[in-house]
């Protein structure tokens, strides 16, 4: 491999990842647009544990 191959390698390899990550960002923001939003999760345990949390503050203490 000569000199400017290498030095050009990683720029490549870097511009291959900031490509499939725009890829992938803009397919995400299509999805949404479109309504196939699906909440994370971490976030539907979080609600349920705060809900759960809340209710036995309720019995313990009221």
């Amino acid at each position: 491999m000569t000199e400017p191959e290498r030095e050009q390698r990683p720029n490549q390899l870097r511009e291959g990842y900031l490509q499939k990550r725009r890829n992938k960002v803009r397919e995400e923001i299509e999805r949404n647009r479109r309504g196939e939003y699906v909440v994370p999760t971490w976030v539907l345990v979080a609600a349920l544990l705060l809900v759960l949390a809340a209710f036995a503050i309720l019995l313990i203490f009221f």
